[in-house]
């Protein structure tokens, strides 16, 4: 491998990957460093792959249970192997990783293991545990993501105190769960255990689940998890998580102000993630990160050195496998002279959970903190024929709309794949297609999608008019 190249990308999550793929495509000399022995980041080896990889395992572990004798399917004898269980997993992650290591070869993007650390502007110490290169390079971008945080009085030792990485690999069905925090990473992983037969109980400070989202959202979602027996404290502050050798031992004030406390076999911590930029030594190039670790940017995403570059988790906004993906062909194409654009505010957001749930500009709550008007078209799935054949009938969708000139101001959706539905209605923001544009479209018949033909309608002024 050679020691000096166009563009040196440090950390090979979503972004990272991406941003060197890119700039490989581009024409440039691309090297990327990743501190672990596989590539791929959080996402792809601690995050959302394998949690996917969970959910849907679990949710057909919950339909066999629950399901599939209305289908007329018996099912005897059906047991859990809960080994195979976290195996599976572990191949998704596998088959992952393997593509990551093809894609750099096909690319002839060169890969270096180690921990990247800044001696100048233009170089860039790898270090591992017995050795030592140094790498030159025109531009680099860093791509180090993020590690999960804490609180007060709760500190994750990795074994009763852990985090998500830890609950996507446990050796044993847990009896027993607390889940501090009530985001998507603490609901997507409170499905997966609740469906298993855990008992789960999630913590939550706001007085309402996935609080970034619409709070209409959240309560149908709250709703949906208390039919999985999942215990659901809102408006909770937790005190102290202790290690009690065989337990966990969580203390916590309830909504009215009592201390509780609750055992459990683990607790684990969501809370949200902080930026990792520790190790980079970016005081040797004069860049300052904020109190969070997180590196200021401007419009292009150069940091305070115009040939250092930063995307993803490190720098503001929500912390999303797909915007770090956006920013990293950016930032590629930014250095190549091409002037890109990304519209932070039509980046959609998903939980996993079943139902999903799907999300994309604004909510009701910063409209009306906005003072804007809007309209609103709402469609059940309990209304959706396609929904009633699948018996997943939970949920609805709802169209946010500008009354004079019909542009769409949000979408929201909970529901049977809510994840992919919402890749419509980026389309239809992106390009500014009206409400009752996007309402006189043709949708194939039966399908989700079409909820949100309806919603658009109503948004409109007009009727719903299929089920």
């Amino acid at each position: 491998m050679k020691s000096t190249y166009d563009i040196v990308v440090i950390g090979s999550g979503p972004g990272g990957y991406t941003a060197a793929i890119r700039a490989a495509q581009l024409g440039y000399q691309v090297a990327i460093i990743e501190k672990y022995a596989t590539l791929g980041g959080t996402c792809t080896n601690v995050g959302c792959i394998p949690a996917k990889a969970l959910l849907d395992s679990s949710e057909h572990y919950h339909q066999a249970q629950q399901q599939f004798s209305t289908h007329g399917i018996q099912v005897n004898g059906l047991s859990l192997d809960f080994t195979q269980f976290i195996k599976r997993k572990t191949q998704v992650v596998g088959q992952n990783t393997s593509g990551l290591n093809f894609l750099m070869k096909k690319n002839k993007i060169d890969v270096y293991q180690g921990v990247g650390s800044f001696i100048n502007a233009t170089s860039l110490r790898v270090k591992t545990a017995d050795s030592e290169t140094v790498l030159e390079s025109t531009y680099y971008i860093i791509a180090t993501g993020s590690k999960p945080s804490s609180i007060p009085g709760v500190v994750i030792d990795k074994q009763r105190i852990i985090t998500s990485t830890e609950a996507l690999s446990l050796s044993q069905l847990p009896k027993s769960l607390v889940i501090i925090g009530g985001g998507v990473i603490g609901v997507e992983l409170a499905s997966v255990y609740a469906r298993l037969g855990t008992e789960v109980t999630i913590i939550e400070y706001t007085n309402s689940l996935i609080p970034t989202m619409d709070r209409e959202l959240g309560k149908t979602l709250a709703r949906s998890l208390a039919k999985l027996g999942i215990n659901i404290l809102v408006s909770s502050r937790v005190q102290s998580a202790v290690n009690q050798g065989d337990q966990a031992l969580i203390t916590y004030q309830d909504q009215a102000g009592v201390q509780q406390e609750i055992k459990s076999d683990y607790c684990m911590v969501a809370v949200g993630r902080s930026a990792y930029t520790k190790d980079l030594n970016l005081e040797a190039v004069g860049i300052e990160t904020e109190r969070n670790g997180k590196i200021k940017v401007n419009d292009h995403l150069q940091t305070a050195v115009p040939t250092i570059y930063a995307i993803g988790d490190v720098i503001a906004g929500p912390m999303l496998a797909h915007k770090a993906e956006d920013e990293g062909t950016f930032v590629a194409e930014v250095i190549n002279g091409q002037k890109p654009h990304i519209k932070y505010g039509l980046i959609p957001g998903v939980v996993y959970t079943w139902p999903e749930v799907a999300s994309v500009g604004r909510t009701e709550e910063e409209l009306k903190q906005e003072g804007t008007t809007y309209r609103v078209g709402k469609f059940p799935y309990s209304a959706s024929a396609r929904a009633r054949a699948s018996m997943d009938t939970e949920g609805f969708v709802k169209v946010l709309s500008d009354p004079k000139y019909g542009e769409i101001l949000g979408v929201h959706v909970i529901g049977p794949r809510a994840a992919d539905v919402i890749a419509q209605a980026v389309v239809a923001m992106e390009y500014e297609v009206t409400d009752l544009e996007m309402g006189k479209i043709s949708y194939a018949h039966p399908t989700y999608a079409e909820a949100l033909k309806d919603a658009y309608l109503q948004a409109s002024g007009q009727g719903a008019i299929n089920i």
